[in-house]
């Protein structure tokens, strides 16, 4: 049962979460570059030392190169011992179709990569990112981390959100405020097909995005459509003299045929409103 440690002072708080990954001996981390998992790797390194903890981070079509670049600077920058593997969850036809267990496949698949590993290794146990606030959404990955035996040393100390960001700025985490993210797969609608094609599109249309010094955006793939998702104070740098125009072009380089706008900004998890109004089953 997760600890309440909600009204604690953050040394109390990093102190709740180090003692419960000290018994857990030899700990690999599913390590993203996000601040959940890399608080766990950091509470691991810092209590196991560098022998005794891990963060393996999987790469695959659907994690943004950008994305990838930056958790691997980060884990050196932070004295992580870091490894590369490669779930090949694109191969699995259950995560191709793209219904609404999509990320229980995909999960599925780094959590038994990350166990082979963990094998060679010696590795005891494998730990993930996943926060108290986590357990409430919709998240299939959940049962795949279920069925793993994956540990969860934040949803165990009871952290939620709010927590972990408060620990982070303690630990002075350099991604201490960086926004939460997705994997680029999570930007194709509920019942239409992964791609290689599709997932290239939007990586090639997201970085366009983020050279023209936008943040927090999503760039929902509709076929023809590019739907961008941005945040509101966001949307009068898009719509400036010149920065439009080139959005347009290079999205429309990616593969599009129209850009458009979402009026209602970014929103996290949008996609899962299809499950309800699509008749499209988890």
């Amino acid at each position: 049962m997760p600890g309440k440690a909600t009204a604690n002072p953050p040394l109390q708080l990093l102190s709740h979460l180090e003692a419960i990954i000290r018994p857990y001996s030899r700990v690999m981390t599913a390590y993203s570059g996000g601040i959940d998992s890399t608080l766990v790797a950091v509470a691991a390194h810092r209590v196991l030392g560098p022998d005794n903890a891990l963060a393996v981070i999987g790469d695959s079509p659907s994690l943004p190169r950008y994305e990838l670049d930056q958790a691997v600077a980060l884990a050196e920058q932070l004295g992580l011992s870091l490894r590369v593997v490669r779930p090949n969850e694109q191969d699995d036809p259950g995560y191709q179709a793209n219904a609404g267990n999509r990320c229980y496949f995909c999960k599925t698949h780094l959590y038994q990569t990350l166990h082979a590993t963990a094998r060679e290794l010696g590795f005891d146990f494998i730990a993930n990112g996943t926060n108290a606030d986590d357990l409430g959404d919709h998240r299939p990955g959940l049962l795949a981390a279920e069925e793993a035996q994956v540990i969860s040393p934040l949803v165990e100390a009871g952290l939620g959100k709010d927590q972990v960001r408060e620990l982070a700025h303690v630990l002075e985490l350099p991604n201490a405020d960086k926004p939460a993210a997705a994997c680029l797969a999570s930007r194709i609608p509920y019942g239409t097909e992964v791609t290689l094609e599709r997932l290239a599109q939007v990586e090639q249309a997201e970085d366009a995005l983020r050279a023209l010094g936008l943040t927090g955006y999503r760039v929902r793939h509709h076929e023809q459509v590019a739907r961008i998702e941005l945040p509101l104070d966001q949307m009068p740098r898009l719509m400036e003299e010149g920065v439009r125009d080139r959005a347009v072009a290079a999205i429309k380089r990616a593969g599009f045929a129209f850009v458009s706008l979402d009026l209602e900004g970014f929103r996290s998890g949008s996609g899962n409103i299809l499950l309800t109004i699509g008749g499209i089953h988890a």
